[in-house]
């Protein structure tokens, strides 16, 4: 890591090397990076913001509107990376600027409905894949992909951007890039039909670099910019680290 400058902040220092981490990965490609701050104060996101990270991801439709709400003046994107709950999606659909955990058809009116009575412009959305069948996973099957897509397509207040997954969290690293070039390859096949999606989201603290190289367009990272959560706390598993 490189050595901090006397004026760096740490928030600073932490953001600057995880994004030459980034660019060294993505080798000319654009990687955006999504900062997961669930679980994380408000202050630790505006000192994160104030290093120019502008874009932030909430498990919690609750969490996030306390946020959302305390830091209304920093101009900050806002994505919901967690299960949405259908009786939360009238909440989520005005709050937030993309959603990257659409995994049924059921939400899609719901969040329809809601985005048009906000009165904002369209909610960038994407659809969450069980990409490696995992029980405890959210997400929609591969093969249930296609017509989910469709259902998304007409719905006139959504934009369908892309996908998002959280392959299992496997030691075995061949296995996990596996995950993400099947991701890759779902991604390819949908812009055949979808040709204005441009986003894949996939690839966390411990394996974005990896992700970035099987084609991630976005990384999903929290750990790594804000510390390790504690071993007690209610979201220190692996789902969106």
């Amino acid at each position: 890591m490189p050595m901090q400058s006397q004026h760096e902040t740490p928030a600073a220092a932490r953001l600057s090397a995880l994004r030459n981490r980034i660019d060294a990965a993505a080798r000319g490609r654009a990687v955006e990076l999504l900062a997961v701050s669930k679980t994380q104060p408000a202050e630790a996101v505006a000192a994160l913001a104030a290093s120019g990270q502008r874009a932030f991801g909430e498990n919690y439709v609750q969490e996030a509107a306390a946020k959302i709400e305390a830091l209304r003046r920093l101009d900050l994107r806002w994505h919901l990376i967690g299960h949405l709950q259908s009786n939360k999606a009238a909440q989520a659909a005005p709050l937030f600027d993309c959603i990257e955990s659409v995994d049924r058809a059921k939400l899609l009116p719901l969040l329809d409905a809601a985005r048009a009575a906000s009165g904002r412009g369209p909610l960038d959305i994407l659809l969450q894949v069980n990409i490696d069948d995992e029980a405890s996973k959210s997400g929609c099957a591969p093969a249930d992909l296609p017509a989910l897509a469709e259902a998304a397509a007409r719905c006139p207040n959504l934009s369908l951007r892309g996908l998002m997954s959280i392959p299992a969290p496997v030691a075995d690293l061949d296995m996990r890039r596996r995950s993400f070039a099947a991701l890759h390859d779902l991604f390819e096949q949908l812009r055949e039909q979808h040709p204005q999606i441009d986003t894949l989201s996939m690839g966390m603290s411990e394996d974005f670099e990896l992700a970035i190289a099987e084609g991630a367009t976005r990384v999903r990272v929290g750990s790594a910019l804000f510390g390790p959560r504690g071993a007690g706390n209610r979201e220190s598993g692996m789902e969106n680290r």
